[in-house]
């Protein structure tokens, strides 16, 4: 049986991911007008595209702080990178990618 300390880092190892992954779902969704829950269930072919969206809408954002821009947000960059790596992973371990 867990302690209560234990339970509690758990608890708040749960949110913490619940939290990272809802900036993931509104970074694609702004940046790429991109469904996260749809593509869970997209074939290949939509998963690649969402991909290429979302490298070409993180190049704009970093353009955009290399200008120094105003509109530019670090934390928007940081959420777009992370959805990024989280669709190259369900890409990888989507059925027919051969892994």
């Amino acid at each position: 049986m867990a302690s209560w300390k234990e339970e509690a880092s758990l608890f708040v190892k749960d949110k913490e991911q619940a939290a990272r992954q809802a900036r993931q779902a509104v970074a694609l969704q702004l940046a790429c007008g991109i469904d996260p829950d749809r593509l869970a269930t997209a074939g290949k072919q939509a998963l690649e595209h969402a991909i290429l969206r979302l490298r070409r809408a993180i190049e704009r954002e970093r353009l955009r702080g290399r200008r120094s821009h105003w509109s530019y947000d670090l934390n928007r960059h940081i959420a777009m990178k992370e959805a990024l790596d989280g669709l190259k992973r369900l890409a990888t371990t989507h059925p027919g990618s051969g892994a």
